[in-house]
């Protein structure tokens, strides 16, 4: 398959990259590939990708799925996209907004893959939309920020509110690194190929994760003290009462939020619960 020259194609359009949209066109043809494998795509598979661009990453998608669902929030990019997929017949190109599409409006079923380069300033939100989506992908590949990647897939002692939302659902793997020169134009920053395989269910139960959220989100809205002040400042409640939660599930209170892993925050889940009502509502997402 013939590279794009993506510099004059969007010339011939009249078209520059926009910055306001994170529009960085990943170039490389062989990093490209290497999204793509990383994905490891079956020929019955469905593949929605978010932020087509022009098109470059859509061809090998194509290549490799039964179907590709490309939904392109610019839509002075989509004639771009349909002169570069006009051979595609395999393609559904939509215009919008991915944080306001349902995916159950686009799929069926749970199953479908994301591979996608998705634009750096919206990336939790896009991972947590899909994430928490009544029907979820069965695996995600992203090029996201390095340093962002890292944080995903860090372990206890590192984790972070971020690497909790996404490993409650899934095992997320680094698959590669991506140097600035491989986009146009080339970010301020290195990127990465991120893989996420989600569960079959996620590591807490549903009904419980509404409470696991708002836990977590009160141990790390004050990283810097003890999980005990950390809840008791987080969830209103008194130091020694956090302080009995914490050593009821197993904790040390002394601990700090990153080095809790999920099993354990679970167990503190499952102890608030049984609190008095007015103490354990209401639940808030991070």
């Amino acid at each position: 398959m013939d590279s794009l020259h993506i510099p004059d194609l969007l010339r011939r359009h009249g078209l520059t990259p926009r910055k306001g949209l994170g529009q960085n066109f990943l170039i490389d043809s062989a990093i490209l590939q290497r999204v793509v494998d990383a994905a490891a795509i079956a020929p019955g598979d469905v593949v929605l990708e978010i932020g087509p661009g022009v098109g470059n990453l859509t061809r090998l998608l194509a290549a490799s799925a039964r179907q590709v669902t490309a939904v392109e929030l610019d839509k002075d990019l989509l004639p771009v996209l349909h002169e570069v997929l006009a051979a595609c017949p395999n393609v559904r190109l939509l215009s919008g907004d991915i944080l306001q599409v349902n995916p159950a409006d686009l799929f069926s079923a749970s199953g479908y893959l994301v591979v996608a380069n998705i634009p750096y300033n919206i990336t939790s939100a896009i991972i947590r939309h899909l994430l928490e989506a009544a029907v979820k992908p069965q695996r995600m590949v992203l090029t996201v920020q390095r340093e962002v990647a890292e944080r995903i897939v860090a372990a206890p002692g590192e984790l972070s509110l971020l690497a909790l939302s996404v490993q409650v659902y899934g095992s997320p793997r680094l698959m590669a690194h991506i140097p600035a020169g491989a986009f146009y134009p080339a970010p301020d920053v290195d990127s990465a190929v991120l893989r996420i395989d989600l569960y079959p269910q996620p590591l807490i139960s549903p009904a419980q994760l509404p409470i696991f959220f708002r836990l977590t989100k009160a141990g790390f809205s004050q990283k810097r003290k003890t999980l005990r002040n950390a809840l008791s400042a987080g969830l209103g409640i008194a130091a020694s009462q956090a302080a009995a939660l914490l050593l009821s599930s197993g904790i040390d209170p002394m601990r700090r939020a990153e080095t809790v892993s999920i099993v354990e925050w679970g167990r503190l889940a499952a102890a608030f619960a049984t609190l008095p009502a007015k103490t354990a509502a209401p639940p808030a997402l991070p």
